[in-house]
């Protein structure tokens, strides 16, 4: 049976440029090549979840533009259910240009345009959507009152619920409290506690911050370094899968649409998080974001041939 998953958060055209390094301030530099694609990271999360084969439901808001015509088709392309895709009517899409250098790291502009038009009003109308899923996925490249919003429903429903603290920016105490897992990555989780994340040892005491506040597990992604979980009853760190990084792009999407795909399936909470590292590594060998992420074959197969089964 499909999982049900929601996704409350931002839809944005990923506009991409490879360069040869990352551009100096006052820099001009001739790129390699250039290429556009959907993405967003509510978007990337849905996409994640929807390819590997769950029932999900995505609430954003587009610009009434053709980049928004692009992302409504490419949402519909891969059946995500679109009836919670509003379109404002005074607000540009959002977009993203992307810097890609040879070395595989990248640089990201986000400029949210209508995605900063979607309100706790919006929420409500999606609420039975919300009331349905097993498990809710939001991030802040939306209002945070509106994913404030969509969490409140959640937990009145007992849906299990993920934030990726991602832009980093301040998190209400009820945030926190109304979350089952938050995931940041080590620079996210060094702005919003104001601790240094250098060791997995830093990494557990900023996590159990968030544990004093409420929050029922962090999972901080680390890259190639892999993954640090904290619950209050366990510690560990998963090791990274290594392969040949072609773009590092999405790949922390990558890993949050899986764990909310494996977790809404059932698997234990360390189940799902070594599956979600070996696609989070899987996505990172090609280019581009949502073209990036493994079908449910291809994900089980990598799976299995790095043991998990």
């Amino acid at each position: 049976m499909p999982a049900p998953i929601c996704v409350v958060g931002s839809s944005n055209l990923d506009l991409i440029a490879r360069v040869p390094r990352l551009p100096r301030l006052g820099e001009t530099l001739v790129g390699h090549s250039f290429h556009w694609g959907c993405g967003g990271k509510g978007a990337n999360q849905a996409v994640m979840a929807a390819q590997l084969g769950a029932r999900v439901t995505m609430v954003t808001k587009l610009g009434r533009d053709v980049f928004g015509e692009e992302m409504l088709k490419n949402y519909q392309a891969r059946q995500i259910d679109t009836t919670f895709v509003f379109f404002d009517e005074a607000h540009a899409s959002g977009v993203a240009p992307i810097f890609v250098d040879d070395a595989a790291q990248n640089c990201i502009v986000v400029v949210p345009g209508a995605n900063a038009a979607l309100s706790p009003a919006d929420v409500h109308a999606a609420a039975a959507a919300i009331r349905a899923a097993s498990v809710l996925v939001c991030q802040l490249e939306v209002p945070i009152e509106t994913t404030l919003e969509a969490f409140r429903i959640a937990r009145g429903a007992n849906v299990r619920t993920i934030l990726n603290p991602a832009p980093a920016a301040p998190l209400p105490d009820e945030l926190l409290t109304l979350t089952d897992l938050c995931v940041p990555n080590e620079t996210e989780i060094e702005a919003l506690t104001g601790l240094s994340v250098r060791t997995p040892s830093d990494a557990e005491r900023a996590a159990r911050r968030w544990l004093a506040l409420g929050t029922r597990g962090v999972i901080v992604t680390l890259g190639e370094r892999g993954v640090f979980v904290v619950t209050p009853d366990a510690v560990e760190h998963v090791a990274p899968i290594s392969v040949q990084a072609v773009d590092p792009t999405g790949a922390g999407d990558a890993f949050i649409g899986s764990l909310a795909v494996f977790l809404g399936e059932g698997l234990a909470l360390r189940e799902a998080v070594l599956r979600a590292n070996a696609i989070a590594a899987l996505s990172v060998t090609k280019l581009g974001t949502q073209t990036s992420f493994p079908n449910r074959a291809e994900a089980d197969a990598f799976c299995r041939k790095h043991g998990l089964r």
